[in-house]
């Protein structure tokens, strides 16, 4: 079966310099993404039709649904009228946890609060990150420019946000219009790879706002570098969670909000 494709070409008027013509742009898709846990619903996602199984996964993830995928029975993506389903069959222990949390949310694009019952449920505590890990401003500004080349939806579109988790030279990379949905995307994917990156920098191409905080805690991730910058409570948490927090980041440098001990100054180069 085929699902919708990422992005359509689509004509517009193009008015530029008091001239009107017409011209062909790309725009990305975006499609209502029904994600069921044994059978039932539990969140409609507006999404980009693209890696939704790392995104059925990721979002299980950080719901706390599941703990990873060694909980997943069994996951088919399956096209219905008007949308997707993402339906996944859990494990014993798995489906009794999420019959004790069930909950049902309807969000727009990768909104990662929406549907929340309480703001004790929205700003729950988050995981605490004691990691070792250390990293250059160098390795930072290669690491995005990696992630840049990467985005080969964007690149067609200019209108998709991305993530990535990068490590040991390896990157994983993930777009979407929604940026909670992108790391999602991203979190999903790393699972699905057994987590071959327990220590890294996530990458985000928008500004850091708490849910992109959270869903990093829960990955594991001590790092975050993004282009735009936090808000206030993104710095808070990530604060309280040990992680962190790069962003403003342009190709001259960052601003660190957050544990900048992580970040090495680099020796200068022997003059002799």
């Amino acid at each position: 079966m085929a699902f919708p494709p990422p992005y359509i070409d689509v004509e517009a008027l193009a008015w530029r310099g008091g001239d009107v013509r017409r011209t062909h742009r790309a725009i990305p898709e975006e499609v209502a993404v029904a994600l069921t846990f044994d059978g039932s619903t539990y969140a409609v996602m507006m999404t980009t039709p693209l890696d939704l199984i790392d995104f059925a996964t990721g979002f299980a993830i950080t719901e706390d649904v599941i703990g990873g995928p060694d909980d997943i029975d069994s996951l088919e993506i399956v096209e219905v009228e008007g949308g997707i389903e993402a339906r996944m069959w859990l494990k014993p222990l798995a489906s009794q946890r999420q019959r004790a949390m069930r909950r049902n949310i309807l969000g727009p694009t990768g909104c990662g609060l929406c549907g929340a019952e309480s703001i004790a449920q929205a700003l729950k505590p988050v995981r605490c990150i004691s990691s070792r890990f250390t990293v250059t401003p160098r390795e930072i500004m290669s690491a995005m420019s990696a992630l840049q080349s990467r985005q080969s939806l964007n690149a067609k579109t200019r209108a998709v946000h991305a993530a990535a988790l990068y490590a040991g030279g390896e990157i994983i990379v993930r777009e979407d219009a929604g940026r909670h949905n992108a790391l999602d995307k991203v979190i999903g994917a790393a699972a699905r790879l057994s987590n071959r990156f327990p220590d890294g920098i996530v990458l985000l191409t928008s500004r850091v706002s708490v849910e992109l905080v959270q869903k990093t805690a829960r990955l594991g991730a001590p790092v975050i570098a993004a282009i735009s910058a936090p808000t206030a409570l993104a710095v808070r948490v990530a604060e309280s969670a040990g992680i962190t927090l790069a962003a403003v980041l342009r190709g001259d440098g960052f601003e660190v909000f957050t544990y900048p001990e992580r970040i090495l100054e680099e020796a200068p180069a022997d003059a002799g």
